[in-house]
């Protein structure tokens, strides 16, 4: 049977481009379900792929390509064109491992039979140190929130997060049933769906057994939750609303808001303990990296501390 020329679709009322976008939202859709489905990523991992692959399907569109029939010459191109456009190293280091997970997949399903991505190298990435509070900057953060529903609340959520290192989005994601108070641990699930038991500290168990007897209730107003941190409108607390409580309080503690981040907590935590001398392995589970090496940048932070206390209190430094 003859095939339909562009024209003759495009009478029918379905431009070729149209058909393509198709293809290539599916292709998208499909590469989606299964990292869910076989992978157990997370909503923030997925996010970021469907976005990414999206982005360069429009700019495929637009050039008249799409995602199965990109070649390494328009990979490159696109990449320039982000390059010249300003984006980050970082960011094009993200872009390129989404396309490789998906090129994967196509070239594993004989959907193609080259992957594009392949001798087409990331961008070297500077080794960036993550951000840490010093203990006294803690401390301040911590005695900020008023002695209130909403400021023990916020108490808890704080004491949590620099006592156990949780990510921003295990700390919001927290279910009431995943504390156990009388053990002093929390069940946490973290990325991929992997879980991971973590000592509360018994200052963070006291704040968050006043939360949960004293302000839970009040906000709650009689109504259930299964999440733990509520808000006034007996809403889970978000990553956004942490973020912005954080600030809030940063500032009333005296720390500049440049030096605050949604994960700085965590990254203090880990850095206070290695301070103290923690165990590299032990923090590992704690922080729950599947890698050590992810964990072993915490000790260039901590080495980081102490050239510079050497360079300020030793007489020859």
């Amino acid at each position: 049977m003859p095939q339909a020329t562009p024209s003759a679709r495009a009478r029918r009322g379905r431009p070729p481009g149209r058909a393509v976008a198709e293809r290539d939202a599916a292709l998208i859709a499909g590469f989606i379900e299964r990292s869910w489905a076989e992978l157990g990523l997370g909503d923030n991992t997925l996010s970021s792929y469907r976005s990414d692959l999206q982005a360069f399907a429009r700019w495929l569109g637009a050039h008249g390509s799409s995602l199965d029939a990109a070649g390494r010459a328009e990979l490159q191109k696109y990449l320039s064109e982000r390059t010249a456009a300003g984006y980050k190293p970082r960011s094009t280091a993200r872009l390129l491992s989404s396309l490789r997970h998906f090129y994967r997949m196509l070239v594993r399903d004989g959907r193609i039979e080259a992957d594009p991505t392949l001798l087409v190298d990331a961008p070297k990435l500077p080794r960036s140190l993550p951000k840490a509070l010093s203990e006294a900057e803690v401390e301040a953060l911590l005695r900020a929130p008023p002695e209130t529903p909403l400021g023990l609340r916020d108490r808890a959520m704080i004491e949590l997060m620099y006592a156990c290192g949780l990510r921003v989005s295990e700390l919001v994601g927290i279910a009431a049933a995943q504390v156990n108070l009388r053990q002093g641990v929390l069940r946490i699930v973290g990325k991929g769906g992997k879980e991971r038991l973590v000592p509360l500290g018994d200052e963070a168990a006291h704040w968050l057994a006043r939360y949960v007897e004293q302000a839970r209730p009040v906000l709650l107003k009689g109504g259930r939750s299964d999440a733990l941190f509520v808000s006034a409108r007996r809403t889970a607390i978000t990553r956004q609303m942490f973020w912005t409580l954080v600030r809030r309080h940063a500032v009333q503690a005296g720390i500049a808001t440049s030096r605050i981040s949604p994960h700085v907590l965590r990254h203090s935590f880990a850095t206070h303990l290695l301070n103290h001398g923690a165990d590299l392995r032990a923090l590992q589970l704690m922080l729950g990296h599947s890698s050590l090496s992810t964990t072993q940048i915490y000790t260039l932070v901590a080495k980081e501390g102490l050239k510079r206390l050497h360079a300020r209190h030793h007489p020859r430094g």
